[in-house]
């Protein structure tokens, strides 16, 4: 076989040419580096989050009830004993995703995981759960603002894979998920509206109430239901409050009022809006004490 010689700009311009052809190609998937404690799912491998956000569960105010069914259900989970799959729903802004990572938070010194997810990515679930089958780790499974509008056919899917005969034989992972709306499918007047059949245009649904049931049946895939509802003026002033206690700030009438005209600037009282709320006095105040 002759000795073929490559030219340097020939094997620069095939060098050029595999580094074009790697853009077009799918990246290798490398094993998870379980050494984290939060992933996400992410074309179809598990990515390690090198710095989680830090929630407190001391710093929710408000939730009470919420925060105590949640925690009790993961501890059970935790400990091997049965738990649900939990959806939170409610107004924005209330808590629902910061209790999921609070739980992270408290709960990763004892084996407590968590893995994000997109609801369009939910259908992956089998290959996840072959992932962390074997894992001696708790894994929390998270989608935030899981939800379908009218005319999304996917949640049909999605119910087979929620479903619990999923989990029948794994104990080391569970669901959570949160949604802006209580059944995670658009409600109409007309489908609580007693149906006549005389009233039914030939081209609708002859049994509508089927199609009702069957919507309801994927919120029903989750054995844990909680509620999450808008705040008052004194509890949103108690959070900004508490945020600036950690701050060694005191809540001052100038405080108490920006607090207010942000909250009503935002159309919302809500614990985010008071967080956000905190961040900005608190590090114009500490810039004003600089002398920036």
């Amino acid at each position: 076989m002759p000795n073929i010689q490559l030219s340097d700009s020939v094997l620069q311009s095939l060098n050029q040419v595999l580094q074009q052809l790697q853009q077009f190609l799918p990246a290798v998937k490398q094993a998870p580096d379980f050494a984290h404690i939060a992933f996400k799912w992410q074309n179809g491998q598990l990515q390690g989050i090198l710095q989680p956000r830090q929630m407190q569960l001391k710093d929710l105010k408000g939730i009470d009830r919420q925060k105590q069914k949640v925690v009790q259900n993961t501890l059970q989970f935790l400990q091997g004993l049965p738990a649900n799959d939990v959806l939170l729903t409610g107004s924005r802004g209330t808590g629902k995703s910061s209790i999921v990572r609070a739980l992270l938070t408290e709960y990763s010194s004892q084996g407590l995981r968590l893995i994000e997810i997109e609801r369009d990515d939910l259908r992956d679930l089998p290959l996840i759960q072959a992932l962390i089958q074997d894992r001696p780790e708790k894994f929390i499974v998270y989608c935030d603002d899981l939800a379908f509008n009218a005319e999304d056919e996917n949640y049909r899917s999605l119910k087979s894979v929620l479903d619990g005969s999923l989990q029948s034989g794994s104990s080391n992972f569970v669901i959570y998920a949160t949604s802006n709306r209580r059944h995670l499918l658009p409600e109409f007047m007309h489908e609580n509206t007693p149906v006549l059949k005389a009233d039914v245009p030939q081209h609708h649904e002859l049994h509508p109430q089927e199609a009702v049931e069957e919507k309801i049946s994927l919120s029903d895939r989750f054995g844990l239901w909680l509620s999450f509802y808008p705040m008052d003026q004194n509890l949103y002033l108690e959070i900004v409050e508490h945020y600036l206690q950690q701050a060694e700030m005191s809540m001052t009438a100038e405080a108490r009022a920006e607090a207010l005209r942000w909250c009503q600037s935002r159309g919302q009282r809500s614990g985010r809006s008071a967080y956000q709320f905190s961040k900005h006095w608190i590090g114009s105040q500490q810039l004003k004490q600089s002398n920036y």
